[in-house]
């Protein structure tokens, strides 16, 4: 699956319309769902319920196992439903007609919860009897405002280096040289180039959407006050040290020759093609990328040939990056037994279900207590190791995640310089902000 970036300009209508449909606190529900729950029991019987699930189209079979054996286990019977793409544009529009799901996948981030107006249109899950056995990283996400609204089901993305092993082979270079910086990365990249036929990176932009990462490992040095500071219009995505990323990518990265040959028409498939032939040293990129590995070819295969290592700009720290199937959420529809059903849905899958769920996906735990599958490449071993001291991208972070990459796109293209990205995104942001009614804006 791709990780695609929040459209945020496009969902600046949807969410005003969301918001206008549903400015009611209690509309489409009793409001009552912060009351005092008994415990669920994850199989009990509900027979004669029905459930409806809202899925992005290349996500509808991600949640067959669990409803499969939820409805074996309950007799409740829950339908899926593709939304067409963009999911993140269509979901806020149609939720503005009024139509509403029971369940829906929704990326859990504080950047695109609002985009479906949480506090008038979800249940909260706080208190459920899943939520203290997640990950302290995965405890942070799904919450507005200290009330959660998104059960997590999966971890989040990854973002890190996939090396072929045999092209740093032959560059002379190994774990020992795994870099502890960005700069360090650029000079492990000069030294591919220098030293291999290969390229040190492959950029996509023929595809876009990539070409944020590089960018964010820079900012991983910004504290929690300049996030909050941004989120409150004092400080800017003009800031100096914004700039400066943008800049050092442009400069220090694409004109330096570090990328191949025809990086502006990259694609996201082809990066995978050319890191399995050794065209290309590194990718930088999230988790969807293992997951293109994974369906090409086999776990003693990509461990022969791939290998993974995290860094940040000054430390070697990965980066988790929220996307839509991590969460699940559940709506006020009104019909205390759906949404009573839907709570335990989510118990059934976090509960009893969830070792035989991350098996028959193949993915890693979001519970501690719960191990991660046996026969996952090293890769993704590696990314599991760092995960829990990963720094959130920016989309964990911002209350807007722009579309930096669109920006970027232009400037590969010499349409844009790095000031005028970072105007650009900046822009971006707080015309999405204040259509949000962020205090500040």
């Amino acid at each position: 699956m791709n990780r695609r970036v929040l459209p945020a300009l496009a969902l600046i209508c949807a969410t005003g319309l969301a918001a206008t449909a549903c400015s009611d606190p209690t509309a489409g529900g009793s409001g009552s769902d912060d009351a005092k729950r008994t415990a669920v029991d994850p199989t009990a019987r509900l027979d004669g319920v029905k459930l409806t699930m809202w899925t992005a189209q290349n996500t509808v079979d991600a949640p067959k196992q669990v409803i499969d054996a939820f409805e074996k286990a309950t007799g409740a019977k829950v339908e899926t439903q593709a939304i067409p793409d963009l999911y993140e544009q269509n979901v806020p529009t149609k939720l503005a007609s009024g139509d509403r799901p029971d369940l829906m996948f929704w990326q859990p981030s504080i950047s695109t919860l609002p985009f479906v107006q949480p506090q008038q249109n979800l249940l909260t899950l706080d208190g459920e009897p899943w939520v203290s056995t997640l990950g302290d990283t995965e405890k942070s996400l799904g919450v507005i405002d200290g009330k959660r609204y998104a059960a997590i089901v999966t971890s989040p993305a990854m973002l890190g280096v996939y090396y072929n092993k045999d092209v740093f082979k032959q560059a002379g270079l190994g774990e020992k040289d795994f870099p502890t910086s960005y700069d360090e990365l650029l000079a492990l990249g000069r030294k591919v180039a220098d030293q291999t036929d290969a390229a040190a990176f492959y950029e996509a932009g023929g595809d876009k959407w990539p070409l944020q990462w590089q960018m964010q490992l820079q900012l991983t040095d910004l504290d929690r006050q300049w996030w909050a500071d941004l989120n409150a219009n004092k400080k800017k995505w003009t800031d100096p040290v914004v700039v400066g990323a943008i800049k050092k990518y442009k400069e220090k990265l694409l004109d330096a020759g570090l990328a191949q040959k025809n990086y502006r028409t990259g694609t996201f498939t082809g990066q995978a093609d050319a890191l399995w032939k050794g065209e290309a040293g590194m990718v930088l990129n999230v988790t969807s990328f293992q997951s293109q590995l994974q369906a090409k070819h086999s776990t003693a295969e990509i461990d022969r040939k791939i290998g993974w290592f995290p860094v940040a700009n000054s430390s070697a720290t990965g980066l988790y990056s929220p996307d839509q199937t991590n969460g699940v959420v559940a709506f006020r529809t009104g019909d205390d037994k759906r949404q009573n059903a839907a709570r335990q849905f989510l118990a059934f899958w976090l509960g009893p279900d969830y070792p035989d769920y991350i098996k028959a996906m193949k993915i890693p735990s979001v519970q501690p207590s719960v191990p991660t599958p046996g026969g996952l490449p090293e890769t993704s071993k590696a990314q599991v190791a760092a995960l829990p001291k990963a720094v959130g991208v920016f989309q964990a972070k911002a209350i807007v995640a722009p579309d930096t990459h669109l920006y970027l796109a232009d400037m590969i293209f010499g349409k844009k310089s790095p000031q005028q990205v970072a105007q650009a995104i900046q822009d971006q942001f707080a015309q999405v902000a204040k259509a949000q009614g962020a205090p500040g804006f």
